[in-house]
């Protein structure tokens, strides 16, 4: 190729050369003219060649596989690689490593042994390649190639020196199955990290809810009067179904001093509120003291001993000169079973009073 380069130029210098004499002596040049116009021919020659040998390949055309002009067979500088499995960052996941290696032996030290050239380039150029893709995640094979092809773009020598080797064309794929499972576990990846942001922004709001808002009753308040932007006669209205639902989250029951905010409370409370303050509502009604006795007797609903205690009870008030009290216990003894009498004899009926001379045997 160079030699027919330089051909091709020396044949122009003498086209170019016979040029200028006939014109020269067409024209008939002075004799200072012909000096110069022979420099300036034999200057565009040389630069000519000059600029030849700069435009000259690293690796000659005729070592490269597709030569431009027919010649003998010679041995190759260039051998082209394809799916090459390299590693990844991720175990079991390998890229497909495909290239064309470039090489130009080096010269031997002395009694070196024979090597293949085009072996020990291959070997180099994936080593440099496996060094890079083992530390890149496999998703990111197109990212990969770009950095494959600025790394192994380099003449670089083998470890043994006897050649520099370099990769062009690099391509770095993935399996399509490889690639459809990657696709599969970040779309699961993804779904899981937004269901673990819900579930703890959950979890803050029942933090939230439950240890701050509706702590107490007087928490939730305070929580829905800013809510409803002070609008006091709302938040005063609601107050008996927070304490309801304050008491609920806490597995409570409802406070004392906000049962009469809630409506079925405030109706058992009455007669409680009647006897705790005479002066401003009267005193309780007979009804309201027997209530207030079966409320306050300890015993459990369904318990059979609540008959007998509402018995000896109006028993115990129609003595004491209460009879209304006495009348009101004896209906409402009329809603509970009798317990069942025993067989002995049966108990005289406490009338009130005790004898003052009670009769003594001698």
């Amino acid at each position: 190729m160079q030699s027919g380069h330089n051909a091709m130029t020396g044949f122009v210098t003498v086209i170019l050369a016979l040029v200028i004499v006939i014109v020269g002596l067409v024209s008939r040049w002075p004799l200072w003219v012909w000096p110069f116009a022979a420099g300036v021919l034999s200057t565009g020659a040389a630069a000519s060649l000059v600029r030849a040998r700069r435009r000259r390949p690293l690796i000659p055309p005729e070592r490269l596989l597709e030569p431009e002009l027919p010649i003998p067979q010679v041995e190759r500088w260039e051998c082209v690689i394809k799916d090459v499995s390299l590693p990844s960052l991720s175990e079991d996941y390998d890229f497909q490593f495909s290239a064309t290696v470039r090489w130009l032996p080096q010269e031997a030290p002395p009694n070196a042994p024979v090597v293949n050239a085009g072996g020990l380039a291959i070997d180099a150029v994936v080593d440099r390649a496996r060094r890079i893709t083992h530390q890149s995640p496999p998703h990111r094979s197109s990212l990969v190639q770009h950095r494959l092809n600025g790394e192994l773009a380099t003449m670089v020598a083998d470890p043994s020196g006897r050649v520099l080797a370099m990769a062009d064309n690099v391509r770095l794929t993935l399996a399509d199955a490889d690639r459809e499972r990657l696709e599969k576990l970040a779309t699961v990846r993804k779904n899981e990290e937004v269901w673990e942001h819900e579930r703890k922004w959950e979890q803050s709001k029942r933090a939230y809810l439950g240890e701050d808002v509706l702590r107490t009753p007087g928490s939730a308040v305070v929580w829905w009067l800013a809510k409803n932007d002070e609008k006091i006669d709302k938040t005063v209205s609601d107050i008996g179904l927070l304490a309801e639902l304050s008491s609920a989250a806490n597995d409570q029951s409802v406070p004392d001093d906000f049962q009469r905010y809630v409506p079925g409370l405030a109706k058992e409370q009455e007669p409680l509120e009647a006897m705790a303050d005479e002066s401003t509502t009267g005193p309780p009604s007979p009804n309201e003291y027997a209530r207030f006795l079966l409320r306050h007797s300890g015993l459990p609903d369904g318990d059979p001993r609540r008959a007998l205690y509402l018995e000896r009870v109006a028993e115990a008030a129609k003595g004491a000169g209460l009879p209304d009290v006495a009348d009101a216990l004896l209906r409402m003894l009329g809603d509970f079973p009798h317990p069942p009498q025993s067989a002995g004899p049966a108990e005289p009926p406490f009338d009130g009073y005790f004898d003052e001379d009670p009769p003594y045997d001698d």
